[in-house]
């Protein structure tokens, strides 16, 4: 039992901090990368009402939090990136529902969900 619990943990951690990091860099350079395809993260941002910085803030975050979530032990610091990630993903669902874009509410409450199982 232990060692399907061990292996759920690392399995949603794995996947949840590779988004975060992917995300994070996509983040720091607006989306213009080959590894996040439709349109630039900017021009979602800019469409939900946040000013571009923003990105630089959140992005750097992230990628900080996904390193912590991968690295072993760390159990307060861990604690920490985890509620940055369910609040950035909260964020998002709440931004996009508030902006009546329902359609594009599917990936962040999957993660958020992904993020809350870790």
């Amino acid at each position: 039992m232990l060692n399907i619990t061990r292996t759920l943990y690392w399995t949603t951690a794995t996947l949840i901090g590779l988004e975060t990091f992917v995300g994070g860099f996509a983040d720091l350079t607006h989306g213009r990368t080959v590894l996040v395809s439709g349109p630039f993260v900017a021009d979602v941002v800019a469409g939900l009402g946040y000013p571009a910085y923003v990105l630089w803030i959140i992005g750097a975050w992230k990628i900080l939090g996904a390193i912590t979530v991968g690295v072993p032990g760390f159990l307060r610091l861990k604690e920490w990136a985890y509620a940055g990630i369910v609040f950035e993903l909260s964020g998002a669902v709440a931004s996009l529902a508030a902006c009546g874009r329902t359609a594009d509410l599917i990936a962040p409450l999957f993660l958020l969900g992904l993020a809350l199982a870790s």
